[in-house]
């Protein structure tokens, strides 16, 4: 498994980014290609360097998130980040080597 999380800043307008967030750019990621899960939450922290809101795409393997992420759809979804997240966003790419559930 493979995933892709992505780190949004805490915007100034959080009415505004929350409706354009589920309203415009979860439908463009949930058209990615290979994309087996796609969860995102509120991050609940007092810290003042902490994100506002986290999201987690995961893929089969490296290769499929590269596929994917070079796809017209992913495309879309990236060039929608200008539109919504100017506070900034951090991307990382996580191999998961331990996965266990209760």
């Amino acid at each position: 498994m493979y995933d892709v999380l992505v780190l949004y800043s805490w915007p100034a307008d959080t009415a505004a980014f929350d409706d354009h967030y589920v309203h415009v750019h979860v439908p463009l990621v949930k058209a990615m290609p290979s994309v087996q899960e796609f969860t995102w939450g509120k991050v609940s922290s007092d810290e003042a360097d902490a994100p506002y809101l986290v999201a987690r795409m995961t893929y089969p393997s490296a290769s499929d998130a590269e596929r994917a992420l070079s796809s017209p759809e992913a495309q879309a979804a990236v060039a929608d980040l200008e539109t919504f997240a100017g506070a900034g966003v951090q991307i990382l790419n996580t191999t998961r080597s331990l996965t266990w559930q209760r």
